[in-house]
Order: structure tokens, then sequence, then C-alpha cells
């Protein structure tokens, strides 16, 4: 069984940033890929970003140039580093990381941009 902690989220001006962190315990097998989701209300949930355990990065189009994914393996952590917050920002993140046949998901964390 694999658990993930979210940490991070908050409120924040427009135009500042977060850090947001997962730590994940348990045995995580490679190749996996841990990244980020969001769900702002009333939406779906959509992808942020993603990273592999061999560093490949994937982003959301929208979000290029403002947030950046990193991960310690060693750690079993992934980090987004979100900058230039927006109000439409605005959503519940969520953790995830998928191994082969199987997929977690954090319990999310809340992020709010105010205007």
């Amino acid at each position: 069984q694999v658990q993930l902690v979210e940490s991070g989220g908050g409120l924040v001006q427009a135009g500042g940033s977060l850090r947001l962190s997962c730590a994940a315990s348990g045995r995580i097998f490679s190749p996996n890929s841990m990244g980020w989701y969001r769900q702002a209300p009333g939406k779906q949930r959509e992808l942020v970003a993603t990273i592999t355990n061999g560093g490949t990065t994937n982003y959301a189009d929208s979000l290029k140039g403002r947030f950046t994914i990193s991960r310690d393996n060693g750690k079993n952590a992934v980090i987004l580093q979100m900058n230039s917050l927006k109000s439409e920002d605005t959503a519940v993140y969520y953790c995830k990381v998928i191994m082969p046949l199987y997929e977690y998901w954090g319990q999310g964390t809340q992020v709010t941009v105010s205007s």
C-alpha cells in the first residue's frame, strides 16, 4: 500500500507563489510517474504536471512557464513550484503516483488565489 501526503497549499494573492510537496510512503516500483492534478469547483479534475522517475516531465500547455515540477527519487517526493498565480488556479491539488498495475491518489490540498 502506498500513502501520499501533500502539503504546502493555502491562500495567496494573485501574482504570488506557492510550493506544494507530496511525499510517498510504501513500496514505489519503477518505472513510475508522480504528478499533480487539480480540480476546481464545478469542473473536472485536470492534469497539472507529471514527472517520471527518469526525470521526464509533462505539463498542461496552459501552465507551462509558470509551474515547475521536480522530484527527489531518494525520498519519493514530488514538488510543484507555482509562480505568477492567478485566480483561475484556485482548486484542490492532488498528488498521484502511477506504477505498473497500480495508481494512488493523495487526499488533496486546497490552493486559493485571491484577486
